[in-house]
């Protein structure tokens, strides 16, 4: 049975689906005067394709659920159809979160391409045109997860999910990668010789995200752009001043577009000169604290080297199910969350259960709303005069 605070988002996507009406409209720009601001005294709770561990990764109700739930950034993974539109989608094919299989209309589609020197076969986004993928339904990728929300909810475009941030009850960022820009380069392009990452921050741009890392503009319309390819972070560099984050793979993988190892973008030397571009390292978390028999081992100076070098840490990937908790957390996942937060001292934390975070974060650093703060500040100034009448 659905809970009850996912009713409303089911039957505002159902409604608006059975009208054949744009998912979602443009931003409202509503005013923002009242909203409250986001918080950033704690480390921030980045809703990882959206709420993923309850409804199907990347569909506008995982971001509606994930801020619901309390999430500091909804990230996501950006990637372009054939005829040039961006949209939220993590894997170049579609074949494992959708139902691509069961429309014939498209079986001639399959193709075989090499992505990251590996060959994939498939059912690749660059293929189909927004209007086609538009017809395709998002399903859960794991199957050990909720299957009742497959087939409800179709893939929404990157002005969709900006859409989704901006009319939040509350400032909510935004967090979106460069995803394959090698492979999206090669296979889609635009007029005026335009490259994947110009589109990208045109669309930024275009619903007003601007600003360095805590300016005024930044914490009105909050934003990080992450990739795992550190020339397009170094080429949107000139584009935009807003935060990047260089993501780090498994130590196995080379980067994508400079095939550099992972020793050799980990070490001081690199993490002197990417600090130019970047303001943090987003690393798979197995990596910044090695496991052997699912059991974790001492970490690395890893987070202690970034923070010497002013940059923020956010790892990836906070999971709650057994299959992804090593043994040391005793299957609880409140005691992952502690111990990288207080003992490894990472800056945020990727997550597909943003309630789960939130509500540990709440329980062990709540966050005091303005009006808190100053009913708090009036009641010690009270007491302060009552005391001081009474002596």
């Amino acid at each position: 049975m659905a809970s009850q605070n996912i009713v409303p988002f089911i039957f505002l996507l159902l409604v608006a689906w059975c009208s054949a009406r744009p998912l979602y409209p443009l931003p409202s720009r509503r005013n923002d005067r009242n909203r409250l601001p986001l918080q950033t005294f704690r480390p921030f709770n980045i809703a990882h394709r959206g709420s993923n561990g309850e409804i199907p990764e990347e569909s506008a109700a995982a971001y509606m659920k994930a801020i619901e739930e309390g999430a500091d950034f909804i990230e996501t993974d950006i990637l372009a159809t054939k005829d040039g539109s961006l949209i939220c989608f993590h894997d170049v094919n579609l074949d494992d979160t959708t139902d691509i299989v069961h429309h014939k209309e498209f079986a001639n589609r399959k193709r075989t391409y090499e992505v990251q020197a590996v060959n994939i076969t498939g059912y690749f986004t660059v293929d189909f045109t927004l209007e086609e993928l538009k017809s395709l339904r998002l399903k859960q990728r794991y199957p050990f997860r909720d299957q009742q929300y497959n087939g409800m909810f179709s893939i929404i475009t990157f002005e969709e999910f900006i859409s989704i941030a901006l009319d939040a009850p509350r400032v909510v960022g935004i967090y979106p990668e460069i995803k394959n820009p090698v492979f999206i380069n090669q296979r889609v392009k635009w007029s005026g010789g335009k490259k994947y990452e110009d589109k990208f921050v045109e669309t930024l741009k275009k619903y007003g995200y601007r600003g360095s890392y805590m300016s005024k503009e930044w914490l009105k319309q909050p934003a990080f752009i992450q990739s795992f390819a550190p020339t397009s972070l170094i080429y949107i560099s000139n584009l935009t001043n807003l935060p990047k984050l260089f993501l780090i793979d498994d130590v196995n993988i080379p980067t994508q577009d400079t095939n550099q190892s992972y020793w050799e973008i980990t070490s001081d030397n690199y993490l002197d000169f990417i600090k130019e571009y970047v303001v943090g390292i987003g690393p798979w978390k197995d990596n910044m604290v090695p496991v052997s028999g699912n059991y974790i081992e001492t970490p690395s100076d890893f987070v202690a080297r970034a923070h010497v070098q002013n940059l923020q840490v956010h790892p990836y990937t906070f999971r709650n199910e057994n299959e992804f908790l090593h043994f040391n957390f005793s299957e609880d996942p409140y005691n992952e969350y502690d111990y990288w937060i207080n003992k490894v001292g990472v800056d945020g934390l990727f997550t597909d259960f943003t309630g789960s975070l939130h509500q540990f974060q709440e329980w062990t650093n709540p966050f005091l709303s303005r009006e808190e703060d100053a009913h708090n500040l009036l009641n010690k100034i009270a007491l302060m005069i009552s005391k001081f009448k009474h002596a």
